[in-house]
């Protein structure tokens, strides 16, 4: 994953649905229903494993079949033991009890059943990170110990690159412009781990790295589907075919969903970020600043997506009166630092959210000269009574202080660039007036309006005011 100090805001479904999700998941199900089973003849070995001639009604408990019905069982066991829901009473022995975090199941408040989910998945996720049986026997020696360092395998490593892979995938869910609700083809996931940023054409011996991967995370996406991470369709086993074999049926060779489509659950969501700011990732939910001041607000959304940020702050509003929030939000828009155009173009949009009851907060700051501009606006555009006209001097500050913010908010946009040419077109005198104008930000808006517009002639008036206005402030 990327190493952005901040990931896009995820919306997480509440702690009550996600623990109900998280106990209707195969591999915590199975292990409580076992807990439930164990009792005094029940017996574990040395490591709290159940014993092999326990395996058969332990699957039997769970209604599990077939070869791999005693390997689940044995999973399902595994996870007990690792969660507390089965107490290991004494180890030489092999006796067991019911654990202390049964009770949890039905008692505990949802943040303890997703407590308990949360060590299911480290012991999923590590069972993931293994070798395949395969790879583990042809690594065993003749005393039947495996010989580790024959297997070209670093558990470190293996558990690093499964957590990168899940971050990319939490990272394409959450994007503004990603996969949102809708499934990832394993072969884009399996390439985000593998191709670097820089390379504008993957060579071959890269595409064959992406195949190897896609290949390795068909396996692991199997084994972590159970743990209700994801929702996940496996590679077509026809694509696995070997050549010398006779061919499977055709097939739509544009179908991108046989070679894998994955997604997180709402459950996976809230594993993966748990995961993350667990590692010091700064990862937000929407929500997260429902209960802080308007200046956490401000700050906190200007850097969040427009979807994610009028979420943010509908639910930032819905915890408040509107004439109260209204006043807020203006205090804490004031300012003339470099934030503070960004910061104010994010409160008239927070504003737009509140209905006229708020119009008090707004007339009260028509003569603030940083605030009376967007109060003007703000009252116009509901069709408020007696508003005094904007001077022009008003009128050129609140124009520098909108480009300031844009500049903020996208850099040097299409958007950005329309509007600066609508200025220049529709103010013939613009530039002689504004750079005049006492706005901290003026002279970069003009540098910027230079750069940006197209006629080589208007952009040269842009700069030499951004001159003239650096010189005014002594700059």
């Amino acid at each position: 994953m990327s190493d952005s100090s901040t990931l896009p805001p995820v919306r997480l479904t509440s702690e009550a649905e996600l623990a109900r999700d998280a106990l209707a998941t195969p591999l915590l199900s199975r292990a409580v229903r076992l807990a439930r089973w164990a009792g005094p003849d029940t017996r574990v070995g040395a490591g709290g494993e159940l014993v092999e001639d326990q395996l058969p009604g332990a699957a039997a408990e769970l209604g599990l079949e077939g070869e791999d019905a005693a390997a689940l069982a044995s999973e399902a066991w595994r996870v007990a033991v690792d969660t507390g829901l089965v107490a290991v009473l004494d180890e030489e022995e092999g006796t067991v009890d019911k654990g202390a975090e049964l009770a949890l199941v039905t008692s505990g408040a949802p943040a303890d059943v997703l407590s308990l989910w949360r060590i299911a998945l480290d012991t999923a996720l590590a069972d993931a990170s293994v070798p395949d049986l395969d790879d583990l026997m042809t690594a065993m020696d003749d005393d039947g110990e495996i010989d580790f360092s024959a297997l070209d395998w670093d558990p470190d490593a293996e558990a690093d690159f499964l957590d990168g892979v899940l971050g990319n995938l939490y990272l394409l869910t959450v994007s503004e412009d990603g996969a949102g609700d809708s499934p990832v083809p394993l072969p884009a996931l399996a390439a985000s781990a593998v191709v670097p940023d820089d390379m504008a054409e993957p060579t071959n011996d890269v595409l064959e790295q992406v195949s190897d991967v896609m290949m390795r995370l068909d396996d692991q996406f199997r084994l972590l589907e159970p743990a209700g991470l994801v929702d996940f369709q496996p590679v077509d086993e026809t694509l696995m075919t070997d050549p010398e074999e006779e061919p499977a049926a055709p097939s739509d060779e544009t179908d991108i969903s046989r070679y894998g489509m994955v997604r997180l659950t709402p459950l996976g969501l809230y594993g993966i970020r748990t995961r993350l700011r667990e590692d010091g990732i700064h990862a937000p939910a929407v929500g997260d600043l429902a209960d802080k001041g308007a200046d956490a607000l401000l700050d906190g959304t200007s850097t969040f997506p427009p979807a994610a940020a009028q979420a943010e702050t509908d639910q930032w509003l819905a915890r408040r009166e509107p004439l109260a929030a209204a006043r807020e939000l203006l205090a804490a828009a004031r300012g003339s630092d470099p934030g503070a155009p960004l910061r104010r173009l994010l409160c008239q949009q927070a504003l737009s959210l509140v209905g006229g009851e708020a119009s008090q907060a707004l007339r009260e700051v028509l003569d603030d000269p940083e605030l009376g501009g967007l109060a003007r606006v703000w009252l116009t555009e509901r069709g408020a009574p007696d508003v005094p006209a904007p001077s022009e001097e008003l009128i050129f500050w609140l124009t520098v202080d909108t480009i300031a913010a844009q500049l903020a908010a996208e850099g040097n946009s299409e958007e950005l660039q329309s509007l600066v040419e609508g200025l220049a077109a529709q103010h013939s005198s613009f530039f002689a007036a504004a750079w005049r104008v006492d706005h901290p930000a003026t002279p970069d808006v003009l540098e910027a309006m230079g750069r940006l517009h197209p006629d080589k002639k208007v952009a040269k008036e842009a700069r030499k005011a951004a001159f003239k206005a650096r010189s005014q402030k002594g700059g």
